[in-house]
């Protein structure tokens, strides 16, 4: 290939960018700058560096990184001269450890392995994922580079004109690259990341807000002169010293809030944050911080449930800040945030800060969040890690605590399971609950920061499917699907010696072609289940061996005696299962062989639409209308299946109800009158709200089918006073 040639404004720019790199204090090797220039210009010569899919120099590019990953990250000699090295990189190369030392050639290993995945094209496909997230877990400088990296080409690719392909990029650095930013403490690259996503995936909405906030500027900057006046003046008579700075709310913020709320941008109240920055000592820090807080909640009435108190237990990325939400002039609600100048200097640069606060707080927590990335990986299909990760990357945090007074991090909504599985494997296999600071608690109690847990085992518990909706982290999850992949082999196994056991002691040959006839007979579709369900005692074994029997001795339908057409019967709803075709799961009594349950999120009723989902715990009947139904059908096409109800409705369902209306004397007791009339309907449970004249709230009742429950909602619609209800 012929070199890509540099245009006279790139050459311009290539030398201020190196000038100013050599003069950014980054502690270069005397012959660091030579042996670049060299590498570079061979890979120039050899046609070995070319432009990318959206015509940008790869050399400008890294020299636009390192300038970047200097300036915000905070990286030195090691992960600049790998970024700048990066165009001109061969894989497999010992040279580079050899002229740059073996940190620098680590680093530019990851790398390598990250430019392949995108080589192609400047988004990774879904199946490179987990290739990718292994890159990252190899060593934190990649993470860092990669995000500098990020934030470099969504600032390039403001011109470019292929929009289909900047729309696909920035989706990416939406659901990559801002969280793992967030994750890392950078909140500014993070907050870039956002916006430019935002303004290259809904233009509209993006610069309508930043009119919006240009408008407003005047007015705002007044409102915060006001706010600060009496705080600056109380701490000042305090003897503090410190200054004071509002920081205005992202673009994508902004835009996330109105969404949210459902409100145009003059709805959103909280536009920005006041922040208090002290210059305090170390061994002063938290005194002055708790010091500054009671002055501005003597000022300003406070929020107590959105105090955030991440100075007594830091984040895991070293965040350390008090905030509070306070009622100020106007009646307007502010955020403000007390800190001193070493966490602020954290906060604004996350982990890098650390490299320069020796001893404040190292990275260990990070590098057991990116092991842990590794284990999913290694324990997950591609798309549950991506899901997993992804959820885990926004998830807040809990710490949690052994009896010997070790701590814990866990995920937000992390429970008594995950705790165990946190501390071996087998204790959560064993796990039946657990004493938190004192006190009983079951597997699914959810952890509260400072909670004191004591795991409780049993050497005849073991894991079910069940356990994988109460565990919220990843650990947690690959091990239960680990010991039930183990668990069901063998229950497999003792399924099948059970059958032929049974057949040998009546006398029956094995067939391989009669045991598949068996296993379709009776409703499966793969042997493996049929096994399966033997070894759970849900099938009964009396007729599974008639029938085997029969089949043996070829007493099948197809040569059973011809049957008069005068005895022949026609039943409809037999003739409307048949011509719905074998793939169709058809929901009734003669249903064998198939776990399935209704979904809670719907509550299916008999005669409304369904599908089924396939899952690891059987099968779930959905509603066609479900609110989850979108998402199953986009992300597991394959597990659905169609579904239908049996000819007539057997038994009853529970089904919720949710009625609003004006808050009558009497109306409740005309509600709970009329469903208690009723025939065949069980009220179950109701729970009623009653506020500034109105009342709303949930009745659970039992139902036959939709007829009776579209006649209900009929009934009660008629009260007076009832102004909606809708199934839940």
């Amino acid at each position: 290939m012929n070199p890509e040639p540099l245009t006279p404004a790139e050459r311009r720019q290539l030398v201020a960018g190196y000038r100013n790199l050599l003069h950014a204090g980054i502690a270069l090797h005397d012959d660091d700058v030579a042996k670049m220039r060299e590498r570079l210009r061979l890979a120039h010569a050899e046609g070995r560096i070319q432009r990318d899919a959206f015509g940008l120099h790869p050399i400008l590019r890294s020299l636009d990184t390192a300038l970047l990953a200097a300036d915000e990250i905070g990286l030195r000699r090691d992960g600049l001269v790998a970024i700048m090295l990066r165009p001109a990189a061969v894989d497999g190369d010992a040279t580079v450890a050899a002229d740059f030392g073996e940190s620098v050639a680590r680093i530019m290993h990851g790398l390598e392995r990250i430019q392949q995945l995108y080589r192609k094209t400047p988004v990774v496909e879904t199946e490179n994922f987990r290739n990718l997230l292994l890159s990252f877990a190899e060593d934190m400088r990649v993470i860092l580079i990669m995000i500098a990296d990020r934030v470099s080409l969504m600032r390039g690719i403001r011109d470019a004109g292929d929009d289909a392909l900047r729309r696909e990029v920035s989706r990416e650095s939406m659901f990559l690259y801002a969280p793992l930013a967030h994750k890392l403490g950078l909140y500014q690259l993070k907050s870039e990341l956002e916006d430019l996503s935002l303004k290259y995936t809904e233009p509209e909405a993006y610069y309508h807000i930043r009119e919006k906030l240009s408008e407003t500027k005047a007015s705002r900057d007044a409102y915060i002169g006001r706010f600060i006046g009496p705080i600056d003046e109380r701490l000042r008579e305090a003897g503090l010293s410190f200054h004071i700075k509002g920081r205005t709310k992202s673009i994508h913020s902004i835009w996330q809030k109105m969404k949210k709320q459902k409100c145009p941008f003059e709805g959103v109240y909280d536009l920005f944050a006041i922040r208090i920055i002290l210059d305090s000592p170390p061994e002063k820090e938290k005194m002055q911080c708790w010091q500054t807080f009671a002055i501005v909640t003597s000022m300003y009435q406070p929020n107590p449930k959105r105090l955030r108190d991440w100075l007594s237990v830091p984040k895991s990325n070293g965040y350390e800040s008090l905030h509070i939400t306070v009622v100020g002039p106007e009646q307007k609600w502010v955020e403000v945030q007390i800190r001193t100048e070493r966490m602020d200097e954290v906060a604004e640069r996350g982990v890098a800060a650390h490299w320069r606060y020796k001893g404040i707080k190292s990275e260990t927590g990070l590098d057991e969040w990116l092991t842990g990335i590794r284990s999913m990986l290694e324990a997950s299909d591609g798309a549950e890690a991506v899901d997993q990760f992804r959820m885990e990357l926004y998830e807040d945090e809990v710490f949690a605590f052994t009896p010997k007074g070790d701590i814990f991090k866990f995920p937000k909504g992390a429970t008594v399971l995950d705790f165990a599985y946190h501390i071996h494997s087998k204790v959560g296999n064993t796990c039946t609950g657990a004493r938190i600071n004192g006190r009983a608690a079951t597997l699914r109690q959810p952890l509260k920061s400072g909670d004191q847990v004591e795991i409780l085992t049993s050497s005849s518990q073991h894991p079910r499917p069940s356990w994988l909706a109460i565990v919220k982290t990843s650990h947690a999850k690959s091990k239960i699907r680990l010991a039930l992949k183990e668990t069901d082999a063998k229950e497999r196994l003792l399924g099948k010696e059970t059958l032929e056991r049974r057949l040998k002691n009546r006398k029956l040959d094995i067939e391989e072609n009669a045991m598949h006839q068996l296993v379709r007979k009776l409703g499966f579709k793969e042997a493996s289940d049929f096994y399966l369900q033997i070894a759970r005692g849900a099938i009964d074994m009396g007729h599974v061996i008639d029938v085997y029997s029969s089949l043996l001795q070829g007493d099948t339908h197809e040569n059973a005696p011809a049957e008069s057409a005068s005895h022949f019967v026609l039943h409809p709803e037999r003739q409307q299962e048949e011509r719905r075709g074998d793939d169709v799961l058809v929901i009734g009594s003669r249903l064998t062989g198939v776990d399935y349950h209704l979904a809670r999120c719907c509550q299916p009723v008999y005669g409304d639409s369904v599908f089924g989902f396939v899952g690891i715990g059987g099968i779930k009947i959905h509603r066609t209308d479900c609110p989850n139904a979108p998402e199953l059908r986009r992300r597991y096409p394959y597990r659905i299946v169609q579904a239908c109800w049996s000819g007539k409705g057997e038994g009853s369902y529970p089904i919720t109800l949710r009625i609003v209306g004006h808050d009558d004397i009497g109306i409740i007791n005309n509600v709970t009158s009329i469903i208690s009339k009723e025939d065949k309907l069980t009220l179950r449970s109701i729970n009623i709200d009653s506020h500034d004249g109105l009342f709303e709230g949930n009745v659970t009742i039992m139902v036959d089918d939709t007829d009776r429950l579209s006649s209900l909602m009929k009934k009660l619609s008629a009260v007076k006073g009832v102004k909606q209800i809708s199934r839940v």
